[in-house]
Order: structure tokens, then sequence, then C-alpha cells
């Protein structure tokens, strides 16, 4: 079994295609497909299920995708243990992130990483929705939520709030809520419901049954410049909000929680990289836990 043919079916396994894992690999398509007939050739069983639309894995190539990966982690391990080009810090590292963390905080402070690591590459990918770090979608995921599925190393960041915010103007003009039932009588701003990635992220049920918004944005950041717009009213996050002197907060004594979690596939730990990524994040966070409370 040729460990070059692993690699390539752990590409189209996570991709779901022979075409994404073939220009993620830098091949083309005709030598993917062929690495993956040799593997199924050498085992001796058929490991995916090849469609128009992409790949599914069979019930042995999942059972073989379990085997591939402890096998990946332990060619990574040896890598990083015999001084292979990981040791100096080199190479991508994609982070996936909510839009809000991922812009306001992160991305200001990275650039000192990368400065330090001339030769570390950060991949920021700060967009509303999930990663999966089994499929390599990213390297490094932040999520509001503990991660529960996977093979994961994970750990808690810090806990953060979120408040009712609006416009300084908006309030001059339309007045402030003195009760939650008030908002009714309110514009109010919020996600789009369908494209909630979380149960996590639903706040609004949190403050009001009743809460229907006339303006639904599905990105915390596009809310924000909304509610500074005179959109109406949002639940912002604090630490965005803080940072703009036209936000009030709208019933300061409504407070929802949460906390970000920082996770990447147990595959990588081995990898300087990826803990030298994941521990400056940490500790960014740690040095400015503050501004999240």
């Amino acid at each position: 079994m040729n460990w070059d043919d692993v690699r390539v079916f752990l590409a189209v396994a996570r991709a779901g295609q022979i075409l994404a894992a073939s220009k993620r690999l830098g091949l083309n398509h005709a030598t993917v497909a062929r690495r993956v007939t040799a593997l199924e050739d050498a085992l001796k069983t058929k490991l995916l299920t090849r469609r128009t639309n992409g790949c599914e894995l069979t019930h042995a190539g999942e059972e073989f995708l379990l085997a591939a990966e402890r096998m990946e982690a332990e060619m990574l391990s040896a890598r990083s243990t015999l001084g292979d080009e990981d040791v100096a810090i080199a190479g991508s590292v994609r982070i996936g992130a909510p839009d809000g963390f991922g812009v306001t905080f992160l991305a200001p402070r990275l650039s000192s990483l990368t400065a330090r690591y001339p030769d570390l590459k950060i991949q920021l990918v700060p967009v509303p929705r999930s990663f999966s770090l089994s499929r390599r979608e990213a390297d490094i995921a932040i999520t509001v939520d503990l991660p529960d599925q996977g093979r994961l190393v994970a750990k808690k960041l810090v806990e953060y709030s979120l408040g009712l915010y609006a416009s300084r103007d908006y309030l001059q003009q339309n007045g402030s809520p003195a009760t939650i039932e008030g908002l009714s009588q309110h514009r109010l701003v919020g996600y789009v419901d369908d494209l909630v990635i979380s149960p996590s992220l639903n706040y609004a049920p949190e403050l009001s049954r009743d809460w229907r918004p006339a303006f639904e944005i599905s990105s915390a950041l596009g809310q924000v410049e909304a509610v500074r717009a005179g959109a109406g009213i949002g639940i912002l996050h604090a630490f965005i909000a803080r940072r703009y002197q036209e936000l009030v907060e709208v019933l300061p004594e409504r407070i929802i929680r949460r906390s970000y979690w920082l996770s990447y596939h147990e595959s990588v730990r081995t990898l300087r990289r990826i803990n030298v990524v994941a521990n400056f994040i940490s500790e960014t966070v740690h040095q400015h836990a503050e501004q999240f409370s």
C-alpha cells in the first residue's frame, strides 16, 4: 500500500469530490482518480462510490478513513519529531471563525504572528458558518459551541456577552423601550432565521418571545452596521458595540452570555505550526479578556 495513495484518498474523502481534492492537492483529476483506484486494488475493496455530483464513502471506506487518519497522525508526528520542515514554523494554517470575532478581534492581531514567523502563512476565514475540521475546511476553528463530534482537541477561550443596542439618533427619534414588552413597538434587527447555524446563535428567544425583526442580516457585523445606521434595535456583541460611541445599550439589565471555543483535529496536534497559532490565539484572548466581560 502506497502512502501517497492514502494521502490522496484522505483528500477525496474530506473534499467529497475528486475535482475538489485534485485542486487542493495540485494534481490533475485523472491522477487523483487513478491513485484512488490503485489504493482500492491494493486493499481489494471499494472505498468510494463515485457519482456525477461527488463521491460517497462506502462502509469499507468509512472504516478505512479512520485507519488512514491514524496513519496520517503518525506520519505528521514522525515528521515533526525528526525535524522536518514543520519544525521551522512554516506552511499554512487556516482559521475558521465567526465574523464578529474574526474581523474585529483576530484580524488586527494576527499580523504580529506572521511578522514573528516569516515562513508561516495565516488564512483567516471570518464568516458566519460552521467548519468541518475532519474534512480540513479549517485547521483551527473558533466556535460558540463545545465541539462534540470527531476526534478533536478543544479548549474554552473566553466568555462574552451580548445586549440590546440602538443608535443615539434612532433613540432620539423613537424613544427607548422601558421594558422587554416595549420592544414590540420598535423596529428590530436580527438574524435570518433559517440561516442560523447553531441553536446557541438563536439569541432572541432568551429576550423576548415576540422578537420579530423588520431587518434580518446573516452576519454579526452586518447587524452592527445596520444598527449604527439607525435601522432599529439589535442584539449585538458587547465587545464590538462598545467600539462605537453612537451606539447606546438598551435595557442593560438584559444580558446574554456565550463562550468562544478553540478546537483542531487530533491528527494535527503534534504540528508545531498548529500549536503556535492555537497558543497565540489563546494567549491573546487571555490578555484582552476584559474586552469580553
